[in-house]
């Protein structure tokens, strides 16, 4: 792991930066890269935005780790609050949410309870409901919780890391059931034992993934694969893939970040292939802000430059 990248991610776990830097308008500023603003309203518009472009959008309200039940319920009202904004609006909008954020650590059940209220209300709207992935000491629990959904809401996705040196097999366990699946490269401070240290080791697994999840999609329609990256290499070879395996150009999606690749998300869109874009919100972005940078540390020089226009 690069020395600033592993700064990055030391930084996303400090209490100390996490309540004196949001404070700071040079780093508000830069953060508006990544996120359209903190209120629901700066969500739905940049998702009717996005829509004018056929790119559809997913939301996920900013946080991780509640302390008490009444958090948790205040989040699923929040995300519920959300869906009924975009039936209302008639968006193309799915939800990726944290499971800790719904109670994950204070109580599994407490936070499948929070999950299916919020898988059911999509469900009738016909949206989906995707599990992001945190750190590796969640992996199990939120697989456990992904399986307990899955089993009565079909509108439900998981995401996986391809970082994490247990992916391999936790997606063979997955493609039997006809998932929706998400893979992302991983963005947590991970020891070596648990997760690929380099970068390269990294891209070649998450090349590995793909080509089963696509293997699985050509078997399957009814398998959803998506890939979040924003590495235009790694998207031409997905795209090649797909292309050798047979499948039509909109069998995968491919997921970026708000106002990133911009000019990449309108190639892919031009040549008939899915792609959706992730709209953050919400104030507590410390921690996913510094994993973003952390994802490419060459984005720490645009907070630079945003420092110097103070």
């Amino acid at each position: 792991m690069g020395m600033a990248r592993a700064l990055l991610l030391r930084g996303s776990e400090s209490r100390f930066l996490s309540q004196t830097l949001p404070h700071r308008p040079f780093v508000r500023r830069a953060v508006r890269r990544f996120m359209p603003g903190e209120e629901l309203s700066d969500a739905l518009e940049a998702a009717r935005r996005l829509d004018q472009l056929d790119r559809p959008s997913i939301f996920t309200v900013l946080g991780e780790n509640v302390e008490s039940a009444d958090e948790t319920r205040a989040v699923a009202a929040a995300y519920s609050e959300a869906l009924n904004a975009i039936q209302e609006r008639k968006l193309d909008t799915d939800l990726s949410v944290k499971p800790t954020h719904l109670g994950l650590d204070l109580d599994p059940a407490l936070a499948l309870e929070n999950l299916a209220r919020l898988a059911t209300l999509a469900g009738g709207m016909e949206r989906l409901v995707a599990l992001d992935m945190e750190a590796s000491g969640y992996v199990d629990a939120t697989l456990e919780l992904y399986r307990a959904l899955r089993s009565s809401h079909a509108n439900v996705g998981i995401c996986l890391q391809a970082y994490l040196r247990r992916t391999e097999e936790d997606l063979d366990g997955l493609l039997a059931s006809g998932p929706m699946i998400r893979l992302v490269k991983g963005a947590y401070n991970e020891a070596e034992s648990v997760a690929f240290p380099r970068k390269a080791e990294v891209d070649a697994n998450y090349l590995r993934l793909a080509r089963r999840m696509l293997e699985a999609r050509r078997e399957d329609p009814g398998v959803r694969v998506a890939f979040g990256t924003h590495d235009a290499r790694m998207i031409a070879e997905i795209v090649q893939l797909s292309d050798e395996l047979g499948l039509p150009p909109d069998a995968c999606e491919f997921q970026m970040l708000y106002g990133i690749g911009r000019d990449l998300q309108a190639k892919l869109v031009t040549s008939g292939r899915a792609v959706r874009v992730l709209v953050s919100y919400g104030s507590h972005w410390f921690p996913w802000y510094m994993r973003r940078l952390a994802e490419r540390p060459a984005n720490v020089g645009f907070v630079l430059r945003s420092m110097v226009r103070r």
